[in-house]
């Protein structure tokens, strides 16, 4: 007990700041999530609850005991969101995976002929109607969450709100199979590095540094899929798709 005491507690000290190691190990769970998220691996997901685990109890400064005392209610909230996103995309993608190719017409479904590879999902741009879903869950979301965030004295609500939003969506785009999840990933990431840096998360900064390079790369390797494959935007229309 008293090991696992001091992991929690255990700090790096640079100059007169202190930082603790389970945000720079919450957030190496989280980049590994990533990449198994572009590589369409089921793993991606579970890997990815252990990360929001640690980094719950790493924004909720005031109530963990953090070095900084700031609580980001938005990015401890999303750690929530994004389990029980996860539990629902690692739930979607293996069920997806444990498909037979016979069972799959790759133009109206996310699944992949599994042969010997470990892709999951087939990536497909969303339809207009899911885009115009996005953009208006966006826009609400992100105004309820800096009210609520405003009513509890939240640090920085506005931006906190956005990248809470954006997380959703971004966690749900990527069950649901749709490219446009990197994109609003690397819009989180836009907001999530000045908020992050003002409040001394500095090893979450960074990581959101390093999110930002390896989305954009990984939105070029989901839209190489598209050409691999054959799909292009105009072929995925509200009638030909058929979400599964």
């Amino acid at each position: 007990m008293d090991f696992l005491v001091y992991l929690l507690d255990a700090k790096i000290q640079f100059g007169d700041q202190f930082i603790l190691w389970r945000e720079v190990i919450g957030n190496i769970f989280g980049l590994l999530s990533a990449y198994g998220g572009m590589k369409r691996a089921v793993w991606a997901w579970p890997i990815g609850i252990i990360g929001n685990v640690i980094l719950f109890t790493v924004f909720l400064g005031s109530v963990f005991h953090t070095p900084q005392a700031v609580d980001l209610y938005g990015q401890a909230g999303r750690q929530v969101m994004f389990i029980m996103v996860s539990i629902y995309g690692w739930y979607r993608w293996s069920q997806s995976k444990r498909q037979e190719p016979s069972e799959v017409d790759p133009c109206r479904s996310i699944v992949t002929e599994p042969h010997e590879e470990v892709a999951a999902v087939q990536p497909r741009w969303a339809t207009r109607n899911e885009r115009i879903g996005l953009i208006v869950a966006a826009v609400a979301m992100t105004l309820f969450f800096w009210w609520v965030f405003t009513l509890l004295n939240a640090w920085g609500p506005l931006p906190d709100a956005w990248i809470f939003t954006g997380s959703i969506l971004a966690t749900y785009g990527m069950a649901r199979g749709w490219t446009e999840f990197w994109l609003i990933w690397i819009g989180v990431d836009i907001v999530g590095v000045p908020l992050l840096l003002n409040s001394h998360y500095y090893p979450s900064a960074i990581l959101y540094i390093v999110y930002g390079c390896f989305v954009t790369w990984g939105f070029f390797v989901w839209l190489k899929e598209h050409h691999t494959t054959g799909e292009i935007e105009g072929h995925n229309t509200d009638e030909d798709v058929v979400p599964v």
